[in-house]
């Protein structure tokens, strides 16, 4: 392929799309996936040099399907961006056990899937990398916060092993915590009032994705924490 490949594994209208939006503007072509079909041709449409795909992590094989076409279609890509979440809120009585399983399955496991499909071939380019984005919940737990944190620690702990596992051949896995609230429409209606600088911009936090996921050899990191200037931490 002349333009290197980069996939962006759960595309919304924060941090995933100002992903692909950036790395498309640094030359990439850039693969999409979302869970809904519409809005991942709408998507796509906004940005140039990007094609979508939905598919929904939680049926695995599907999942891994789609990644596969997506390689025959475009070739091995030198960045994935696994930015994919789901998250049931409430206190521990309330979150049912279903909800709290299936947000390991495409938190935790659909990582693993997708390292399973992707970084050996990856591995072969000698420079890849695999950013997975992750938020404070990997690092603590909190009240109502039951049926996401667990699942996102685990995903950070999945990406450490294989960051160990994988750095030597080359591929580098960095993990990416946005401690903040992002800010998108939903966010703000949700957040209330709040300065304009409450909150982080996703076409920044892309920015300094971009930025890890072109880190050096010789001075790579893992554990990346982003945040606003004024959030307490």
């Amino acid at each position: 392929m002349s333009k290197p490949h980069c996939i962006v594994v759960g595309v919304g209208p924060g941090t995933g799309l100002a992903c692909a939006r950036r790395f498309a503007e640094q030359g990439y072509v850039v693969s999409m996936i979302a869970r809904n079909q519409g809005r991942i041709e709408a998507f796509a449409d906004d940005v140039d040099g990007a094609v979508g795909y939905a598919a929904d992590i939680a049926d695995l094989d599907a999942y891994a399907e789609t990644l596969r076409s997506i390689v025959d279609q475009h070739g091995v890509p030198k960045v994935v961006i696994y930015n994919a979440t789901l998250a049931a809120f409430g206190r521990y009585e309330d979150v049912t056990v279903d909800k709290f399983e299936l947000s390991y399955r495409v938190n935790t496991t659909g990582l693993l899937v997708t390292a399973q499909v992707l970084a050996p071939r990856m591995a072969e380019l000698d420079d890849g990398s695999l950013i997975v984005t992750g938020n404070t919940g990997s690092q603590r737990g909190k009240p109502n916060f039951v049926g996401w944190s667990p699942s996102k620690a685990a995903q950070r702990i999945l990406a450490e092993a294989l960051a160990r596992e994988l750095g030597p051949s080359g591929l580098h896995v960095a993990y990416v915590v946005i401690d903040a609230v992002i800010d998108m429409p939903s966010a703000r209606k949700r957040m209330g009032e709040h300065p304009d600088d409450y909150y982080a911009k996703p076409d920044e936090l892309a920015g300094e994705i971009y930025h890890v996921a072109h880190q050096p050899k010789s001075a790579r990191s893992f554990l990346i924490e982003l945040r606003p200037f004024g959030e307490a931490w």
